[in-house]
């Protein structure tokens, strides 16, 4: 890890809190804790299959988005992961860094971050050969240029300060290389039976990243409903999620310029 970090510094040079915009410490203090109790609450609010993939609905929509994370990588010209140095902001439990290893990224190069410490525990038992830290996605432990991609699955719509979110899109913009790639997923609208959360539409993801290229799909069927149609089978819920107004979140693919 050390040897890594240190050809980083020779390649890039750091970036100042300045260049990236400067925030209220207290106030970003704050939305850590909110975020840290809204994760404890949630761990014990949810049924514990709600997110199993013993759970079909949940299950047809994880291959839904694989598939449609494929087709994109793939008409970007990526059709493997090898040798890019990879980082998953909001790893949770690290389900997505496990299953980049199945599109040939390096183990060494896969590096992960969560601000929930039992997320990162479950991690790191379950991923012993990935880097799994505990820390904000608004202040980034690594060098300027230290990534060719980095992914965000969920993480923006659970950030409610908008200074914040802005700061921590300006860490992950700071962390990738030019051309690099930012895999988004989130869902795009609010849900009112979590106040935690706040959708987030296209709009303003090119607000967050002003100077990147975006393509995008819509995909997911709203969980309550998907929940639904995947007792019925995968053939419905395939069906039925081609109706995209029925859909709820979009995947994203931006390249930094």
């Amino acid at each position: 890890m050390r040897r890594w970090h240190s050809t980083l510094r020779a390649v890039c040079m750091p970036t100042t809190i300045e260049e990236t915009g400067v925030i209220d410490r207290d106030k970003e203090r704050r939305e850590l804790r909110r975020l840290r109790e809204a994760y404890e609450h949630r761990t014990h609010a949810i049924p514990s299959d709600r997110y199993s993939r013993t759970n079909p609905g949940h299950l047809f929509a994880l291959h839904e988005r694989e598939v449609t994370m494929a087709a994109m990588l793939r008409a970007e010209g990526l059709r493997s992961l090898a040798g890019l140095r990879i980082l998953d902001v909001g790893c949770g439990r690290g389900a997505t860094l496990r299953q980049y290893l199945e599109y040939e990224a390096d183990a060494s190069r896969l590096w992960g971050i969560d601000l929930f410490p039992p997320f990162v525990e479950q991690a790191r038992s379950a991923s012993p050969g990935l880097q799994i830290i505990c820390g904000s996605a608004s202040e980034l432990p690594f060098h300027d240029c230290s990534f060719d991609f980095v992914s965000q699955f969920m993480l923006f719509t659970s950030v409610l300060d908008s200074e914040v979110k802005q700061r921590t899109a300006g860490e992950i913009g700071r962390v990738l290389v030019p051309g690099g790639r930012l895999l988004w997923y989130d869902f795009a609208f609010n849900n009112p039976a979590n106040p935690d959360v706040r959708g987030i539409g296209l709009t303003e993801v090119r607000r967050l990243f002003p100077r990147f290229s975006m393509t995008h799909r819509r995909i997911t069927l709203a969980p309550p409903l998907g929940r639904a149609i995947g007792r019925v089978g995968p053939t419905f819920y395939s069906l039925v999620s081609q109706l995209r107004p029925l859909c709820t979140h979009y995947l994203c693919l931006l390249k930094k310029p």
